[in-house]
């Protein structure tokens, strides 16, 4: 018999299903798995808008990197839909003001930048040196893996989803309210997405779980997959 309830997989800036393979095949036997696909919207509500009008009545949503901020929108307005929540790998707070902003916005653009002049896979080469662990860079399949996902993409979605986090509304207000049981997960070595970040979200939400990955980077997905898998079926099963 196939499950009855539902799990959508919410990827960040430039993924898609790939990022949650080694999730949406160990968990069948639990949720039905839905992967959402942001196209060009360039806003994280617009994003959570397009999922909600496709989702059933209630399920339950994880979202990695800028897809835990477009969980987030959802919760922001749809609370009563969601069964189960997961941010991964993810942040809530809005584009910092003064030089730290700045810096935010000029380090975007710049990748940006390569993407429309020597390609997607180059300013995929450039942007992994801080999205995963250091001992994994000679791990051709995980970075092959990384990069044809990148691929995938044009330099017009990514310039669209940059929108679309330089724009994030402050989630933080949200988390006291969060009342569904909620996973905050992160690589304890992410260096895109600070754990001190995810141990305030899980600090803020009552009764979340808080998981933190050893030897491990921003792709905590693909990265340590059997760990994310683990902790997401004790979540669901909760």
């Amino acid at each position: 018999m196939s499950p009855s309830k539902t799990l959508i997989l919410i990827p960040g800036l430039l993924c898609d299903a790939a990022v949650w393979e080694p999730q949406a095949k160990g968990l069948a036997d639990l949720v039905r798995i839905e992967i959402a696909d942001h196209g060009l919207i360039d806003t994280l509500g617009g994003m959570a808008e397009s999922i909600l009008a496709k989702a059933p009545p209630r399920f339950a949503v994880a979202g990695h990197s800028m897809g835990g901020r477009v969980a987030l929108e959802i919760m922001r307005r749809a609370p009563e839909r969601v069964e189960a929540l997961g941010i991964f790998d993810s942040a809530s707070k809005p584009l910092a003001p003064g030089e730290a902003g700045e810096k935010e916005v000029a380090g975007r653009w710049r990748l940006a930048a390569i993407a429309r002049k020597d390609g997607m896979r180059a300013m995929g080469q450039e942007w992994l040196k801080i999205m995963i662990h250091p001992a994994r860079f000679d791990d051709r399949p995980l970075v092959e893996t990384i990069l044809a996902m990148f691929e995938r993409k044009s330099p017009e979605i990514y310039e669209a989803q940059i929108r679309a986090l330089l724009l994030r509304p402050d989630a933080q207000p949200l988390l006291s309210r969060i009342e569904c049981p909620t996973l905050v997960l992160a690589g304890r070595d992410d260096l895109w997405a600070a754990p001190e970040s995810h141990e305030e979200m899980a600090a803020r939400i009552p009764g979340s779980r808080l998981v933190l990955i050893p030897d491990c980077g921003h792709m905590a997905t693909l990265e340590r997959p059997e760990v994310v898998t683990a902790a997401m079926r004790r979540w669901l099963e909760a």
